[in-house]
């Protein structure tokens, strides 16, 4: 029977110092959680805020879909509320992303994996200098592509099913621009308002997907965090 071999401890660290770095990660894992449920928090002020503009706007024929129309401006501040919050979680997300990567699996796996160069250096450098990981735009982008791009999707939809279905159907075009106008305000602009709003997020979207490719497409040999 082939005798067990001994466990070596990675990279040079002592007994104490693989404990310390454990709690370190048990620490950086907890505040990650705490925040994600901040997270949490704002989408569901975006889905309740846009469940009562539905409840609203078509709980008559007659009513009118202005809710609609502030629901998405008020889901559009829940998105940069949450995004500031998601600048936070990213740093103790990947602090503890790091710590996995580069210190439990090469541990777990030391015949195939192999920690990133001087991954120790810019953990370190990261507790000295705390800092966001990712920029504000990329942190909206993150969010809208995640959750809020639905939310904004079906508030459109609801707006324009409103104005082509109630009181009754639309007939035409113009009658369609009629019923868009918001009091001084002409049907058209209300409209290309619309299309302008939701095509704005959907290119916003790409952007900042393309911006997060560019950052994380060379792969595992990147040592840049978040």
């Amino acid at each position: 029977m082939e005798a067990p071999r001994s466990i070596s401890l990675p990279y040079e660290f002592d007994g104490a110092s693989v404990g310390a770095i454990a709690h370190l990660y048990r620490g950086e894992v907890y505040r990650s959680t705490i925040w994600r449920t901040r997270l949490d928090n704002t989408t569901n002020w975006a889905v309740v805020t846009l469940g009562i503009a539905l409840s609203i706007t078509f709980s008559s024929r007659e009513a009118s879909p202005l809710p609609l129309l502030l629901a998405g401006i008020l889901c559009v501040v829940f998105l940069i509320f949450e995004a500031r919050r998601y600048r936070y979680f990213n740093v103790w997300r990947a602090r503890a992303r790091w710590m996995e990567n580069n210190f439990y699996a090469p541990m777990l796996d030391r015949d195939h994996m192999t920690p990133a160069a001087g991954w120790r250096e810019v953990l370190a450098r990261d507790y000295r200098e705390p800092h966001h990981h990712i920029t504000f735009a990329r942190a909206i982008g993150r969010r809208l592509r995640r959750n809020y791009i639905w939310i904004l999707g079906i508030q459109t939809i609801a707006y324009y099913g409103k104005i082509a279905i109630d009181p009754t159907p639309v007939t035409s075009s113009s009658e369609l621009v009629e019923r868009a106008s918001l009091g001084p305000i002409p049907g058209e602009l209300v409209l290309l308002g619309g299309v302008v709003f939701s095509g704005g997020w959907i290119a916003f979207a790409l952007w900042t997907l393309y911006r997060d490719r560019a950052k994380h497409g060379k792969g595992p040999a990147r040592v840049a965090m978040g």
